[in-house]
C-alpha cells in the first residue's frame, strides 16, 4: 500500500513536467529563496500532490519546484515535515521516497539549527559529518518493501564523504567558510533545555535541531548520495545570551541564505562538470 502512495505522487509530479531530476534538495525554514536560482522552474504545491503532507511551520511555503541550475534538473523542497507538527517518522520522510521514484540519486539536506559548538556563530554554515537520533524513532520502523531498499540498511557514511570533499573544495573556491561537526535530532517544538545541551555536547554533537535526520535515513536506504548542509541561526540554550524565537531563526536564516545558495549552485555546477 505504502509503495503504491508513493508511486501515485511520482506519477502526478512527472505529469506536470517534462524535467527528470536527478538532484533533490530539501530547503529548511527561512532557506527557501535557493529556488529563484532555478530557471525553467515548474511549482507544484504540495497540496496538489496526492499522499503528499502539508507543511504547517512560518518559513516553509510548501511547493515542490522542479528546474535547472546549470544543465542540472533539480527538484527543491520548499518548506519540509517535522515530527513535532503530528507527523508520523514515515510521513516526514515520505517526500524522500517520492524523490526515489522521480529519478533522484543526489539528495541535498539543509536546516536552521542552534550552535553548541562554541566556535560557531550565528550565521555560520556547518557541513554536517553525522548526526545523533536523540528522539528514539526511526523513519524505517514498520514493514519493509524491498522495491525501495533493504531490512538492514547500512548507515556508516549517512552522508556521503565524496560529496562532503565536494562540499569543502566548492566553499573554498567561493571563499565561504564552512564550518564541520555533528547534527543532533530533538523533538521540538520547544527550544532545548540547558542541561540538555550539555548532555549533547557530551554525547559529542556540535549543532542541535528539529529535522534532517528522518529524511536522511531514508535516503540512506534508498541508495541515495547525501549531502548535510546546517546554518547555524542561533547559540543553543545556556550557550546563547538571550532568550530563542522562531522570528528571529529566520531572520539569521534569510541573511545566510546568499551564502547556502551560492554554495549549493556551485556545487551542483561542479557535479554535471564532473559527469
Amino acid at each position: 500500500m505504502f509503495y503504491e502512495q508513493v508511486n501515485q505522487s511520482a506519477q502526478y509530479i512527472l505529469a506536470q513536467t517534462q524535467l527528470r531530476p536527478g538532484i533533490a534538495i530539501i530547503l529548511g525554514s527561512g532557506l527557501g529563496a535557493l529556488v529563484e536560482a532555478m530557471e525553467e522552474r515548474v511549482v507544484i504545491p504540495y497540496a496538489d500532490i496526492p499522499n503528499f503532507p502539508q507543511s504547517t511551520v512560518e518559513g516553509h511555503a510548501g511547493n515542490l519546484v522542479i528546474g535547472r541550475i546549470g544543465s542540472e534538473t533539480v527538484a527543491a523542497m520548499q518548506g519540509r515535515f517535522h515530527y513535532y507538527e503530528g507527523f508520523d517518522m514515515r510521513q516526514v520522510a515520505y517526500p524522500v521516497y517520492v524523490m526515489k521514484l522521480l529519478g533522484v540519486e543526489r539528495l541535498i539536506v539543509t536546516n536552521a539549527c542552534g550552535g553548541i559548538n562554541r566556535s560557531f556563530t550565528p550565521g555560520d554554515l556547518m557541513l554536517i559529518e553525522d548526526h545523533i537520533n536523540l528522539l528514539g524513532r526511526n523513519s524505517l520502523i514498520g514493514p519493509n518493501d524491498e522495491r525501495f531498499g533493504p531490512r538492514f540498511p547500512d548507515m556508516s557514511e549517512a552522508y556521503a564523504l565524496p560529496q562532503r570533499q565536494r562540499a569543502l573544495a566548492a566553499a573554498d573556491k567561493l571563499g565561504i567558510t564552512l564550518q564541520r561537526g555533528v547534527y543532533a535530532l530533538f523533538s521540538g517544538p520547544c527550544f532545548e533545555t540547558a542541561a540538555e545541551i550539555r548532555a549533547y555536547a557530551a554525547l559529542g554533537a556540535d549543532a542541535v535541531g528539529m529535522s534532517t535526520v528522518p529524511e536522511v535515513t531514508a535516503a540512506n536506504y534508498l541508495g541515495m548520495q547525501v549531502l548535510g548542509l546546517s546554518c547555524i541561526t542561533n547559540m543553543a540554550t545556556g550557550i546563547a545570551e538571550k532568550k530563542h524565537e522562531h522570528a528571529e531563526v529566520l531572520r539569521v536564516a534569510s541573511e545566510s541564505s546568499a551564502k547556502l545558495c551560492a554554495l549549493v549552485r556551485q556545487l551542483i555546477l561542479d557535479w554535471h562538470a564532473e559527469s
